[in-house]
């Protein structure tokens, strides 16, 4: 979110100009904007350059999925706002949930830079070997090598799981879909790599 001086728009607001729709995560404005060029009933807000969906009220910028929070909660969220499926305009309240940086950033799919095709999993040319690894608080983890991509693979789940819990993705838009108190990991694991 842009930095303003401005203090944020109260729940009241937003209640006054924006009319959100949990089930679809949808928000229409309530009434016209921009000296009547926007008319009540349209979708509000537009892409910025992250896919997040933003609407400016009032001078200010927000993204709709922080929105979407505070009037579904009456609170504005104290640190970020996750979407379960990586969506970035799906702003169903199912699909969000309140998150910290670094669970946040965990649920991502593979990079474009990923050669393997599963993530935390690279092939290591000077050993001839699978390598998997995982990036806990910001440091990398080596979690050993391996014959086989899978095996790699399942380490890196293993792992992943332990980890990051119900925040746990495993790329191609597999994630845990357990509570976040995983009572086997082994058995989480093996359940998703059934799903495949």
């Amino acid at each position: 979110m842009l930095v303003s001086k401005t203090p944020l728009v109260t729940r009241a607001r937003v209640l006054e100009l924006l009319d959100y729709n949990e089930d679809t995560g949808e928000m229409r404005w309530k009434v016209d904007v921009r000296h009547g060029q926007i008319k009540a009933g349209a979708i509000a807000g537009c892409y910025d350059g992250w896919g997040y969906r933003q609407i400016k009220i009032d001078g200010r910028l927000y993204q709709s999925h922080r929105l979407a929070w505070l009037i579904a909660t009456g609170d504005w969220p104290a640190g970020e706002i996750d979407h379960r499926d990586e969506a970035k305009d799906n702003n169903r309240l199912a699909n969000l949930r309140p998150a910290g940086l670094d669970q946040n950033r965990h649920n991502v799919s593979l990079t474009s830079k990923n050669t393997s095709g599963f993530k935390g999993v690279g092939w290591r040319k000077q050993r001839g070997k699978w390598q998997a690894q995982i990036q806990v608080r910001r440091k990398k983890k080596h979690l050993g090598y391996f014959d086989t991509v899978e095996a790699a693979r399942a380490a890196y789940r293993r792992a992943a799981v332990e980890h990051f819990g119900e925040f746990a993705n495993f790329g191609h838009g597999c994630h845990v879909v357990s509570p976040p108190l995983v009572p086997d990991i082994n058995d989480t694991v093996h359940q998703l790599e059934a799903a495949d």
